[in-house]
């Protein structure tokens, strides 16, 4: 009698029968695991065509699977940048973003969030450098805001810079066919890097990735330490990855019915005098300032049959805290409307609705 309304499960593709079989059917004909790393004898015929159907659907040369994002975010900007080198990173980018920048020497600019102005004179002062990556994530996990794509790919011309994107709250359901943020607004030419997931919207199980130039993915499988140093994706996780990147591509109805529900439900909190965080993103944080109110409001959710989380710093910044609510296309009309009710009442309650 639970409706989860916090998982990353955005295209309900965790529990599709189609993936559900493909994971069994990879389980049974290749194993429970591999006990190896991709270079010794860890890779098989799954992972190399999961790479080529990964970088297919993104629309790039080649792709690099890893154990998960946070590895693929670890993993990218030691082997790629050099103490001559500079990376331009947001202030709210992810943790995973964050920790894999601090692995690198090359030399850190961090720039306010989505701040062009602040990126720009970033941009001219790293002009003495000889390399230059901007990195940001696509959408941001906490604001259910999406970076303006467009004019960081237009600075970076202007200065002679890659951009780098992660992707893991886009892949599947941003943009017609659930590219992503690249594909939302017409810049998949222009962005060099993707790091993303296939352990929220494409099948929910884990494991991550890197797509962009062969010459990249080269580089990455000969000196990416996580990649290097960690056990091959487990069959069964590839087998619905894949199936689930198969269903992706063979039709966007699925990513397509994402909008609706969205705008479902922020319009009718809105209306019921609620602050959503963001645009137009299945990210909808439901902003109440005090973190004893989004924990208490948050109990009493799921006292009425609806499963949402509280954040509060130190994972977001004091006096934000929020519940981060999370649609699904497996939603129904009358879930969302059961969610904005139960909000309604608990809102009242505790004084967060007039």
């Amino acid at each position: 009698g639970i409706l989860n309304f916090c998982a990353n499960n955005y295209l309900g593709l965790s529990s599709h029968p189609e993936v559900i079989r493909a994971a069994v059917e990879a389980l049974e004909k290749f194993g429970a695991g591999l006990s190896s790393v991709r270079f010794i004898c860890g890779t098989q015929s799954i992972h190399k065509d999961l790479e080529e159907k990964i970088a297919r659907f993104h629309q790039r040369e080649d792709a690099i699977l890893y154990a998960s994002c946070f590895d693929a975010n670890a993993g990218i900007f030691e082997a790629l940048l050099t103490p001559e080198d500079a990376v331009l990173s947001d202030e709210l980018n992810h943790a995973s973003i964050i920790d894999g920048i601090r692995l690198c020497k090359a030399n850190k600019y961090r720039y306010k969030h989505m701040d062009m102005q602040d990126l720009e004179a970033k941009l001219q002062d790293a002009q003495k450098h000889r390399l230059r990556l901007v990195a940001t994530d696509g959408a941001f996990s906490m604001d259910g805001d999406i970076a303006p794509l467009r004019e960081i790919c237009q600075l970076a011309q202007k200065y002679d810079a890659l951009v780098f994107i992660d992707e893991c709250h886009a892949t599947g359901f941003l943009g017609p066919n659930g590219r992503g943020t690249d594909e939302l607004l017409g810049v998949m030419d222009k962005v060099t890097i993707i790091n993303s997931t296939l352990g929220k919207a494409l099948g929910g199980a884990a494991g991550g990735y890197t797509t962009g130039p062969k010459p990249l993915i080269d580089l990455l499988r000969q000196r990416s330490r996580p990649y290097l140093f960690s056990n091959s994706l487990p069959p069964a996780v590839v087998g619905c990855a894949s199936k689930a990147l198969d269903l992706l591509m063979e039709s966007n109805a699925i990513a397509q019915s994402m909008a609706a529900k969205t705008q479902r439900f922020r319009s009718k909190m809105t209306a019921a005098g609620f602050t959503i965080s963001g645009k137009d993103h299945p990210i909808c944080p439901v902003m109440l300032g005090d973190a004893r109110l989004a924990a208490v409001m948050a109990e009493d959710m799921l006292n009425r049959g609806i499963y949402v989380i509280g954040f509060s710093y130190p994972v977001v910044p004091k006096g934000k805290a929020r519940i981060r609510v999370q649609i699904s296309a497996v939603h129904s009309d009358e879930d969302i409307d059961r969610c904005v009710e139960a909000f309604t009442e608990v809102g009242r309650k505790h004084g967060a609705l007039p």
